[in-house]
């Protein structure tokens, strides 16, 4: 009798692990990580480096999204960027900025809604709010401008202490 106990209870357990163990992995699996700080691979081996609150990524469709705080660095390009979310679609190689986007690139800036940044061609194409306009900042070398810098207007330095009046009547 006693073996025939301890037989159902190892019965009991090994089925218990055996249901539990592939309830556990498929919930790991259903689940997105968030990763904090992820890089992108692109075609001539030079990362993009992305930062958001929270990333996914789907190995089915490659498309990687990051929400909240986005950062990306892409240094190969010289490209700085921040959205509310960005989309990395690694197969057809274009980058989706999307919510307040800001872009800065050897200087010059661009800003919009939505930003695409197709990596192959080099080039962006930006979208602005309803009723809005993008707006982009160029530095522009200009051979003819005067080498003379223009110095701001002279303003006296502030100073904390207030200055007495002289008394109009004698005391």
């Amino acid at each position: 009798m006693k073996s025939c106990l301890f037989n159902i209870a190892n019965l009991k357990r090994r089925l218990g692990i055996a249901l539990i163990l592939p309830i556990s992995l498929m919930g790991a699996m259903a689940l997105p990580t968030p990763l904090k700080d992820a890089q992108a691979q692109t075609g001539d081996g030079r990362a993009i480096t992305v930062r958001a609150d929270v990333q996914e990524a789907n190995s089915q469709t490659g498309v990687v999204t990051a929400r909240g705080n986005v950062q990306i660095d892409y240094p190969a390009r010289q490209i700085q960027a921040t959205a509310a979310q960005a989309q990395y679609f690694s197969r057809e190689r274009r980058i989706v900025l999307t919510g307040n986007v800001y872009v800065l690139q050897q200087g010059n800036s661009l800003r919009g809604e939505t930003i695409t940044y197709l990596i192959d061609e080099g080039r962006f194409v930006a979208l602005p709010k309803t009723q809005q306009q993008v707006e982009s900042i160029y530095l522009v070398s200009d051979p003819e401008a005067p080498t003379q810098s223009v110095s701001p207007p002279v303003t006296p330095p502030f100073n904390p202490k207030p200055v007495f009046k002289t008394p109009v009547s004698e005391p």
